[in-house]
């Protein structure tokens, strides 16, 4: 792979214009409106394929979007690397937080990216990151330097829970058929240390609904003697949490595994500041469970957010209403061993329970996922580290992550696949935020770095 690098330099531009264009495309899974969007790209991604050197490409009809199939195989007898990813983004709510609008891509400088970012919605998750790989098999196939097999699997629903894909996986196992999968979407410490995720989170993913009077009603009239269903809520939910920010749900953490002191130690070896990290939020302290680093909060300790909350007037101005509903968004980030449909069944339960007799309560569940451990001492992983140790020049850290890919745990228990994960977005990266971006730089070392994965994987599969 010698050319490697002078390939990528030569065709530099036009790898940042076709995911430029890529990026204008507003696939927003969740919104039936942009419907047209999300088919237009999945056959931007089709058409990417093939012309990146796969000889079997076709569009998969399930009962939703489309997932993107390709393959190029160059001898059975080697090893096969299915290479899963998303083209659908999230909303891009609040667009008025945005600096430039989010599907129009631009590219900026930034202090953690002095070689310019590419600022659009879905740039770093998944786009920018699965573009990557089509552009890696371009440079292979292009250069006669494929070792071994492709296939690509690329999916249109990942932000609103892989229902699809779900549906897909088990009815075409042969045609999937691999010994690991390989994933671009999670991040890694820093662009001077690099790292390779070991573990996601699992999800549980909620709405709520408290309903009080049959109507809304006059504040003046009847506060006081008519429950409220937003104060209500407001209590029910502040009540899911105690004192020292433990969740409340009984038997929530009956599953949950405490880590020894020594895989704590080990974590806490990666590079860390507390005063970096608050500074970049703006905040003035860390939050959280007791007696957790922040490190250990956001990825080996399950969590509940309230992701949205709403109810009664909130236009402009004063209107004395105590509102009929009040409703709220909430997510459950799980860890390995805690199941999720348990989980949102316990969330259900509990919920139920603690509403006052004077409102009605309404759970319903959306969509949700395993977590998921992936050992380091596979040859996959191996290959991957040997990856990234060849075009970073340091061995990566293994780490595990505070997100969710809640489909990979379906990967292993219906393809019987490990799965490796080789991020190369960064936290500061805003995805699901406004503004989110992801690096040139960080773009162009994945394009060079994934092609060792392959190299590697070969080798030492012999």
């Amino acid at each position: 792979m010698d050319n490697l690098k002078a390939y990528i330099k030569k065709h530099q531009q036009r790898f940042l214009n076709e995911l430029i264009e890529l990026l204008k495309i507003p696939s927003i899974s969740a919104d039936k409106a942009f419907k047209k969007d999300v088919l237009a790209t999945s056959d931007f991604v089709l058409k990417s394929l093939k012309e990146a050197g796969c000889n079997n490409v076709e569009i998969c009809e399930t009962p939703g979007y489309p997932i993107i199939y390709g393959e190029k195989i160059t001898d059975p007898k080697l090893p096969t690397v299915l290479v899963y990813g998303h083209y659908d983004v999230q909303p891009a709510d609040p667009v008025e937080l945005w600096t430039s609008p989010p599907f129009e891509p631009v590219i900026k400088k930034t202090e953690i990216h002095p070689e310019g970012a590419i600022f659009a919605r879905g740039a770093c998750d998944d786009k920018g990151q699965m573009y990557m790989h089509i552009k890696a098999l371009e440079y292979m196939t292009s250069s006669g330097n494929l070792p071994c097999n492709v296939k690509f699997m690329i999916e249109g629903e990942e932000e609103v829970g892989s229902e699809s894909l779900a549906w897909f996986v088990p009815r075409n196992k042969e045609k999937l058929a691999n010994d690991v999968i390989l994933i671009s979407d999670t991040g890694m410490i820093a662009n001077d240390i690099p790292s390779i995720t070991t573990g996601l989170r699992g999800l549980s993913y909620v709405e709520v609904e408290v309903t009080g009077p049959n109507r809304d009603l006059h504040s003046g009239l009847y506060g006081g003697a008519v429950a409220n269903p937003i104060n209500i809520l407001a209590k029910m939910i502040a009540s899911l949490h105690d004192e020292n920010n433990k969740i409340t749900i009984p038997g929530f953490y009956d599953k949950v595994e405490d880590l020894s002191e020594e895989e704590r130690a080990e974590m806490a070896k990666a590079p860390f500041s507390l005063k970096n990290y608050k500074e970049a939020l703006d905040i003035n302290e860390v939050y959280g469970e007791n007696k957790y680093s922040t490190n250990e909060r956001n990825s080996i300790r399950p969590t509940l957010d309230v992701n949205g909350i709403w109810g009664g007037y909130i236009g402009e101005g004063a209107k004395t209403v105590i509102a009929s509903k009040a409703f709220a968004k909430i997510s459950m980030r799980l860890v390995p061993n805690q199941e999720w449909k348990e989980i949102t069944n316990l969330f259900k339960k509990h919920f139920e329970s603690i509403a006052p007799k004077s409102v009605k309560v309404k759970v319903t569940p959306h969509h949700g996922g395993q977590g998921y451990v992936t050992p380091i001492d596979t040859i996959a992983y191996k290959a991957a580290s040997r990856a990234y140790e060849t075009t970073f020049g340091k061995v990566p850290i293994p780490q595990r992550s505070g997100g969710s890919i809640p489909i990979v745990s379906l990967f292993e228990e219906e393809l019987n696949s490990k799965s490796i994960l080789m991020g190369f977005g960064l936290n500061s990266d805003a995805i699901h935020s406004p503004n989110e971006h992801f690096g040139v730089w960080n773009y162009l070392k994945g394009i060079e770095t994934i092609p060792y994965f392959y190299k590697y994987l070969t080798e030492f599969s012999k």
